[in-house]
């Protein structure tokens, strides 16, 4: 049993990433839904809705759960990202299949996440690490309630107009949290890389006296003779 419960910040993590492929194919199959003697219970963005608020709670839960039972685990830790990004990605994705959001958001959204992941791993290879920010915590925030939004006004089209004006907030959040990675990036990174660069520098250039002086010491032995 402890066992299991060590597990499950883990299991939930990778719970989240299987929930993707159900809700691609609830939102892009607009045929399923839940009936019951030819009534319909739960229409596609309904069932929808509720498959990727599940998946979103797990994100909570597995980080509560792994802080409070101190299981912060290196598979955990490179997983949750990736799940997050897979989440948002399918949903934001399957949403312009069915035009409900445009094009040029999803990919100026999702190039976001490319790109601060990209930072991120350069980073880590320096040895320094990029924490989430407020903006970024706010971002994934905002991309939730969007997503919800927009997958409610699919039933109640008055709710269109709302939910663009969370969709711009996702944008905005998401470049406004970009650009903070970016410059804690060349602030610390950066300098690193430079001072480390500088470093190397300097040792070539004592290795390259140290073989002038090697080289010069014969001449003179000879100039002697």
């Amino acid at each position: 049993m402890h066992r299991t419960r060590m597990n499950l910040p883990n299991a939930l993590t990778i719970l989240r990433i299987f929930f993707v492929p159900f809700l691609v194919a609830v939102l892009v199959e607009q045929d399923l839904r839940i009936e019951w003697h030819g009534v319909v219970w739960m229409p596609n963005e309904f069932l929808a809705l509720c498959i990727f608020l599940v998946a979103a709670a797990t994100d909570l839960l597995d980080g509560y759960l792994a802080r409070r039972w101190g299981q912060i685990t290196t598979v955990g830790t490179l997983l949750d990202p990736i799940a997050d990004k897979l989440l948002i990605s399918a949903a934001l994705v399957s949403l312009v299949q069915i035009r409900r959001v445009p094009a040029w958001m999803v990919v100026l959204i999702i190039g976001r996440e490319f790109a601060v992941s990209g930072l991120r791993s350069i980073a880590a290879a320096e040895g320094y690490t990029i924490r989430a920010s407020d903006l970024g915590k706010t971002k994934m925030i905002t991309q939730v309630i969007a997503i919800c939004m927009v997958l409610l006004s699919i039933h109640w089209p008055a709710l269109s107009g709302f939910a663009m004006l969370w969709m711009w907030g996702v944008v905005v959040f998401g470049v406004a949290s970009a650009m903070e990675y970016f410059r804690k990036f060349w602030r610390r990174v950066d300098d690193k890389i430079k001072l480390r660069r500088r470093r190397e520098l300097l040792r070539i250039e004592r290795r390259q006296k140290k073989l002038a002086r090697a080289q010069a010491q014969p001449e003179a032995e000879k100039m002697r003779g």
